[in-house]
């Protein structure tokens, strides 16, 4: 397999992006290759206007198995035991599930399978998520020594202290049904219904302002690590400029007129 079969990229005619994690032999980890591939996509997605929604899927058994430990041990090789080599790893990790945040464009994962460590991370750095209910959830660096760091930046963004602490302390598995009861995920769906809610979900995002979508989820970012009145200072601005906006003119006029806004993007 050829580093450009790793990663499938699909765009369908309402604008939503189906990017397939392609590795079974390796359960889809986080290689070097892909974390590069996916660094491009989301960038590229992020600034192509026919692009209005990302969903990031998987094939075979596992979602995303995390970092491959394989080339992690190969790194130690290194004249520094792999110092610069995890460094490195870490920084491109931290710029991928970084560059899904600040992607203007919605980004929904599809989790059909396991998704542990850097692949748990994967799924809570995105702002969506839709489960299979045979779907399962781990943080399990612990258990070789290594404390799930990098992933606990992403979970601990999703779930209460409690909930995170205990995925990260103890490793153990975490049920579809329990990753939604803990807000990792929005909803759980059997397996042969997952691809049709997803892209239901996509489909009803897709049909807003794209202008309209890009400026709330980065407000909503932006405003999450403020302190509560600097949280509500920045958002009315956002909120005043967002009135301002054509696209808002025209939503406002069209439900107040009662029919389809005609949306410009804009």
């Amino acid at each position: 397999m050829t580093t450009s079969d790793i990663l499938l990229s699909d765009l369908d005619v309402n604008g939503i992006l189906r990017l397939t994690l392609n590795d079974e032999s390796r359960r889809n980890a986080l290689s070097e290759a892909m974390l590069a591939k996916l660094r491009v996509k989301f960038a590229d997605a992020g600034a192509d206007p026919k692009v209005r929604v990302i969903v990031l899927a998987a094939k075979g058994p596992a979602f995303c198995a995390g970092h491959d430990l394989k080339e992690m041990t190969a790194g130690r090789l290194n004249e520094d035991g792999g110092k610069a080599y995890f460094a490195n790893v870490m920084a491109m990790c931290a710029g991928v599930m970084q560059g899904i945040v600040n992607c203007p464009k919605p980004v929904i994962a599809e989790v059909t399978g396991v998704a542990t460590a850097a692949g748990c991370q994967l799924v809570a750095s995105c702002d969506l998520a839709i489960a299979a209910d045979t779907a399962k959830f781990s943080t399990p660096g612990v258990h070789i020594g290594l404390f799930c760091s990098t992933p606990m930046v992403a979970l601990s963004r999703n779930v209460a202290d409690k909930h995170a602490m205990e995925m990260l302390l103890t490793g153990d598995i975490t049920s579809a049904a329990r990753a939604a009861e803990i807000g990792l995920v929005n909803r759980v769906v059997a397996p042969e219904a997952l691809q049709e809610a997803t892209m239901e979900m996509a489909r009803k995002i897709a049909s807003k302002s794209s202008m309209t979508l890009a400026t709330g989820k980065r407000a909503y970012y932006a405003q999450r690590e403020m302190s509560l009145p600097d949280a509500y200072d920045y958002a009315s601005g956002v909120m005043v400029n967002n009135l301002l906006a054509q696209d808002a003119e025209e939503g406002i006029g069209a439900f107040i007129e009662k029919r389809a806004p005609q949306w410009q993007d804009a």
